[in-house]
């Protein structure tokens, strides 16, 4: 075999396939029901309420802010996320012809990618954990732009003709951002980082035993949910909505990067990774409490999560 078709499998076998046995593990394990759905949910909300934000509280509050906070990087990262999403919302209109909270929904999905549950622990694998500081930045702000906007135009939309105030419409979407257990993580983890507040070593020794479960747990957790989400028509829609994610987000990305940019070598590696990862499981959590377009939302997420063993391992064979 040739040393550069050696190296590529290298780094499908090395890198992207421990994540996804862990989440095949998950997957297996519900289907099986060797574990019920509860035990799922259960593992789910550990991770998510509790683990990963002390990961991300961790991460942010020791994160070097003037260096990891560079506009080219989350320019070029949230360009595509939000390129995405407008190709998206336009598709679902003018090709599905959808409605517009289905639409809303369906260009959510294609502009959220899993920075977290995938992202990173793909970041990691490849590049080292060095390497994750983009990532950092890059997630610090993820859920609570991408909801913000999600949030407002649904809002906006659901509130139509109905007179509410701007005031109560600002209420209510920054209500639903700030109930996120992982926005308060991060949000922690900024006061800790900016005002220099020491841990207490017993507090710092809890954060580190609880960050040490929150990736095998989520990625665990996220495969036993994905068993929930069957493709059942709409097949046209997912498509779409899976090649902006998986295609168009990552693309747009590594233009910019490149192009307009020069982003270094970590931080394309971290933005194009990262934007190159499938829905996660919060674009269909949007989707289900807007009762918008849960199908294809539902499908995406699993159909695309499955895709990105291929999508991932292509973009890591481009990167420097």
């Amino acid at each position: 075999m040739p040393p550069d078709e050696h190296a590529a499998v290298n780094a499908l076998l090395d890198v992207i396939l421990p994540v996804f046995l862990i989440l095949g593990a998950g997957y297996v394990a519900a289907w099986r029901k060797i574990v019920d759905e509860g035990a799922i949910d259960g593992v789910m909300r550990f991770a998510q309420n509790f683990a990963v934000p002390c990961l991300l509280f961790r991460s942010i509050s020791r994160l070097d802010l003037a260096q990891s906070f560079d506009p080219g990087l989350l320019i070029s990262f949230y360009a595509g996320a939000l390129g995405a999403g407008v190709l998206g919302y336009l598709g679902a209109r003018v090709f599905f012809a959808r409605d517009a909270k289905d639409a809303l929904s369906i260009a959510f999905v294609a502009s959220f990618s899993n920075t977290l549950l995938l992202g990173l622990p793909i970041t990691e694998r490849a590049y080292g954990a060095d390497a994750l500081a983009g990532n950092y930045a890059i997630i610090s702000i993820h859920s609570p732009l991408i909801y913000a906007i999600g949030i407002s135009l649904m809002e906006a939309v659901r509130s139509r003709g109905q007179g509410m105030a701007k005031a109560a419409l600002l209420r209510q979407i920054l209500r639903a951002i700030l109930s996120q257990p992982l926005v308060l993580g991060i949000l922690g983890g900024f006061v800790v980082n900016l005002t220099g507040l020491p841990l207490p070593t017993a507090v710092s020794s809890a954060v580190d035993m609880m960050v040490r479960a929150a990736i095998p747990a989520a990625l665990f957790g996220l495969g036993g949910v994905l068993v929930r989400y069957r493709p059942e028509g709409d097949m046209k829609t997912i498509a779409m909505v899976c090649g902006l994610s998986l295609i168009a987000h990552p693309l747009i990305t590594y233009g910019l990067g490149r192009f307009v940019f020069g982003l270094n070598t970590d931080q394309m590696r971290s933005a194009v990774v990262t934007a190159a990862m499938a829905p996660g499981v919060n674009a269909y959590l949007y989707a289900n409490i807007y009762s918008a377009a849960r199908r294809v939302a539902a499908s995406s997420v699993l159909l695309a999560t499955a895709a990105t063993i291929v999508t991932a391992w292509a973009w890591l064979h481009l990167l420097p």
